[in-house]
């Protein structure tokens, strides 16, 4: 790997990314209150709403494989290093949403250009989950 590539690699984190901080504004600024990568919650959920059991997830779609069927071939190099890391991540996501439903949670995933394009969009349907499970609470 060369110098510029290690380094751009490097920077990237696994929290606290810029779409993370647009959503987290967004929601914050609609009224959410939520936790940040919670390590009590199966996954570590970019955000929870514990009140209501919503995780909810800013995926990147470099690292999550968005479209992954058709994308996976513009890696050029290091093909198999690649593939394999975004499989897995791919396979790490399916197993976190199963486990947070089965524990009751509801899982909402956004991908990063849904989030830099239309962050309202995204708030509003966090909003409106938040309002069908207010709307069930009141019939337990």
């Amino acid at each position: 790997m060369n110098a510029q590539k290690n380094k751009n690699m490097q920077a990237v984190k696994s929290s606290g990314s810029q779409i993370e901080r647009l959503l987290g504004k967004a929601l914050w600024g609609a009224g959410l209150r939520y936790r940040k990568n919670d390590g009590r919650v199966f996954g570590r959920p970019d955000f929870t709403l514990s009140k209501y059991k919503i995780a909810i997830f800013a995926d990147s779609e470099f690292w999550h494989g968005k479209d992954w069927d058709t994308r996976k071939h513009d890696h050029k190099r290091n093909i198999a290093f690649w593939h394999q890391k975004i499989e897995k991540n791919i396979e790490r996501d399916r197993i976190v949403n199963l486990e947070l439903s089965g524990e009751g949670w509801i899982v909402l995933r956004f991908w990063g250009r849904e989030i830099t394009e239309n962050v309202s969009s995204c708030v509003a349907k966090v909003l409106a989950t938040v309002e069908h499970v207010r709307s069930n609470m009141h019939l337990l």
